[in-house]
């Protein structure tokens, strides 16, 4: 698919997203290939560590709206589902070169990687609340968990940009290093990995993950519930055709429309 690249270089897997035009926002094709492309790294004995980054100057600006609006995601099975389940399940490190801006999906997939090395210019944002729709990929459960209902709440309630040093200081990614080494930093870490031993390596993070799976499995059901729910509701409708229409939302009309029905 040419909306993704990989490569083998030894050991690790090159994962990238490959949509610089559109700053590598997420389609359900998308979606699709890349949870088949973890689910064969997984039972892949050549792949120890997957190096995970995007092509142009955006990581991942989450999905893409006017393929989202064709296509929104259910209550159940669903591309994004699919590559959610990948992603819990992977017991390999993954790491991330994060440089410009991680969006929606874009920040929340971070939460299942393990070394995030993320440019000093880098932008991230859980903007759900501002599309009238949930967080995802277990982020109301993981976010909470790494950094505290307090700092989460202003991250999911407000949906504000945040810049790389915030995401720091919260505990969000691991490094924030200057823009132009953030790939090499990330490679540099990948073959540390590479040369460790490899089953001892997956089982430490599996044993690390083991208290918290079943948590963030429970956390997708429900958000899984609560987005496919709120993504049809009126103030959802409103907030899409704000953003496509390139306008402010005005969800005072979802309330004088709710109230006349």
């Amino acid at each position: 698919m040419e909306d993704i690249v990989t490569e083998h270089a030894g050991s690790i897997l090159r994962v990238q997203l490959n949509r610089p035009t559109k700053r590598n926002a997420m389609t359900s094709a998308m979606y699709v290939a890349l949870a088949g492309i973890f689910n064969e790294a997984a039972n892949d004995e050549n792949t120890r560590v997957v190096l995970w980054h995007g092509a142009g100057e955006s990581f991942c600006a989450g999905n893409d709206i006017e393929d989202f609006i064709r296509n929104p995601p259910g209550p159940g099975d669903s591309p994004q589902a699919g590559l959610m389940e990948a992603l819990v399940n992977f017991d390999k490190p993954i790491v991330v070169a994060l440089h410009g801006s991680a969006i929606g999906g874009g920040t929340t997939m971070l939460t299942h990687c393990d070394f995030i090395y993320a440019g000093e210019s880098a932008k991230l944002q859980l903007p759900f609340i501002n599309l009238a729709v949930v967080p995802e990929f277990g982020s109301s459960c993981s976010v909470p968990a790494r950094i505290g209902h307090v700092r989460a709440a202003e991250l999911i309630l407000l949906g504000s940009p945040f810049d790389a040093k915030r995401a720091a200081e919260l505990g969000l990614v691991t490094q924030v290093v200057p823009d132009n080494d953030v790939l090499a930093r990330a490679t540099e870490t990948a073959r540390n990995l590479s040369a460790k031993p490899a089953g001892a390596l997956q089982a430490s993070k599996r044993l690390m993950k083991r208290p918290f799976r079943e948590q963030i499995k429970a956390a997708m059901k429900a958000e899984n519930e609560e987005f496919s729910a709120q993504v049809r509701s009126e103030d959802a409708k409103e907030a899409l055709t704000a953003f496509m229409e390139k306008r402010k939302p005005d969800f005072t009309r979802t309330v004088k429309s709710q109230a006349n029905a």
